[in-house]
Parts: C-alpha cells; sequence; structure tokens
C-alpha cells in the first residue's frame, strides 16, 4: 500500500498576493476607477479571515462582475495574469515550511499536484524551490471540484489519501466524500465551518500533523503487507 498526499498549488504550496494582484490589474481595464483599491482592501479583510470569499481570485472575479465585467474579460486577464507568475509583476514564495516538509516526509509516501490552474510557469517555480524531483506527479486544469475525483480514487485504490488546499469545496470535499483525509490551509481555516481532518493557518502550522498522518498511514500500510 501506498499513502498519497495531493497538494492544491495556489494558496497551499505557493503563497503571496502577486499572482492575484496581476489578474486584478489586467482586470482592472474593464472595471471602475477605484477597482484596484477597493481590491485591496477586500484581500486584507480576506487575509484577516474577515471575510466570505474564497480565495484572493475570488475578490478579484467578484469585485469586477460588480462593474460589470464580463466574464470572457475575467477570463482573459486571469490567462493573461498567468504567464507573469513568479516574475516581478507577479511575485509568489513557496510557503513557509514547504521545503523541510518535503525533505521530512519519506520517500515511500506519494506526493501529487492537482491545481486548476494552467501549468504556464509552475514547473520553474517547483523546480526553483527544489521540490520538483519529490512529486510523483503534477496535474493542471484539474477542474476542480468534480476534477480532482478520479486522482482521489485512484489514489485511494493504493492506500490511504490526505488532500490539501486551501479552498475547501474545491481542495477537500471531494476527497472527503471518497473517504480520504483533509487539511485546510490559509486565511479561511480558523473561520470555515466546514470540518477537515485537521486545518491549519499556514503550512508550517499543518506540517507537524502532515507528517504525522504519513508516518501513521505508512505504518498502517506495513502492518496491511
Amino acid at each position: 500500500m501506498t499513502p498519497t498526499i495531493i497538494f492544491d498549488f495556489d494558496g497551499t504550496l505557493a503563497v503571496g498576493d502577486g499572482p492575484v494582484l496581476a489578474f486584478a490589474r489586467f482586470a482592472a481595464e474593464a472595471a471602475g476607477d477605484d477597482y484596484i483599491s477597493r481590491v485591496e482592501s477586500a484581500l486584507a479583510a480576506y487575509e484577516r479571515g474577515a471575510s466570505a470569499y474564497r480565495d484572493g481570485y475570488d475578490v478579484v472575479s467578484s469585485l469586477a462582475r460588480a462593474d460589470g465585467v464580463d466574464e470572457s474579460t475575467l477570463n482573459a486577464a486571469y490567462a493573461h495574469s498567468r504567464t507573469r507568475l513568479g516574475t516581478a509583476d507577479a511575485l509568489v514564495q513557496p510557503a513557509p515550511g514547504l521545503t523541510e516538509l518535503m525533505a521530512e516526509l519519506d520517500p515511500q509516501v506519494r506526493v501529487i499536484l492537482a491545481t486548476n490552474a494552467p501549468e504556464t510557469g509552475i514547473p520553474d517555480l517547483l523546480a526553483a524551490w527544489g521540490i520538483a524531483d519529490r512529486l510523483q506527479s503534477t496535474h493542471f486544469v484539474v477542474g476542480k471540484p468534480a476534477g480532482l475525483e478520479a486522482l482521489v480514487r485512484a489514489a485511494l485504490a493504493d492506500g490511504p489519501v490526505l488532500s490539501i488546499g486551501d479552498i475547501f469545496v474545491n481542495d477537500l470535499a471531494p476527497a472527503r466524500a471518497l473517504g480520504a483525509d483533509t487539511a485546510l490551509v490559509g486565511a479561511t481555516a480558523s473561520s470555515s465551518t466546514e470540518d477537515p481532518t485537521f486545518r491549519g493557518t499556514t503550512l508550517a502550522d499543518l506540517a507537524p500533523r502532515i507528517r504525522r498522518w504519513a508516518d501513521d498511514a505508512l505504518r498502517l500500510s506495513d502492518l496491511a503487507s
């Protein structure tokens, strides 16, 4: 049996408002005059846990729609912003504790990336952060929540699964429904009324629980073999 950990990317492995603000700058071309300042205020509230938005991208999209920006314009703005990922226009950092966690996980634990984001720029960041070789597979434009189900089912056929992400409905709900464990990370972790297996504001907060889960999963796998 092989335990599997499935990570989301934005807000989970990668943190920082750079990509979100890049999205907002492109969307601002079709939005109201004070759009950027409203986005910044809403992002600050979200980071304090004082917001109902799902994540920073939801902030940008929702405020743009309220200004009359149509979906095709929003999609184009998002796609353009992703081409800038990791540059000075859209700075992003590895989540605190990420590289240490990846180094400490037993090599027998399968680690997968599953994100709704396009591939552009992400492999280069994973390589720069020194974790590309730790990922057994990477999946882009997954179409979560529904698109996560096939990955979770396949992993569960091999052993226990832990799905980690910052948006419960996308990253965790499909996994939990199939019997996997879940970990909610990010600004909504403290205020969410959902019931993940465990939660933490940062990946560093979650790291001890993730390591313990992996160790327990390996022990169970040894007993079952």
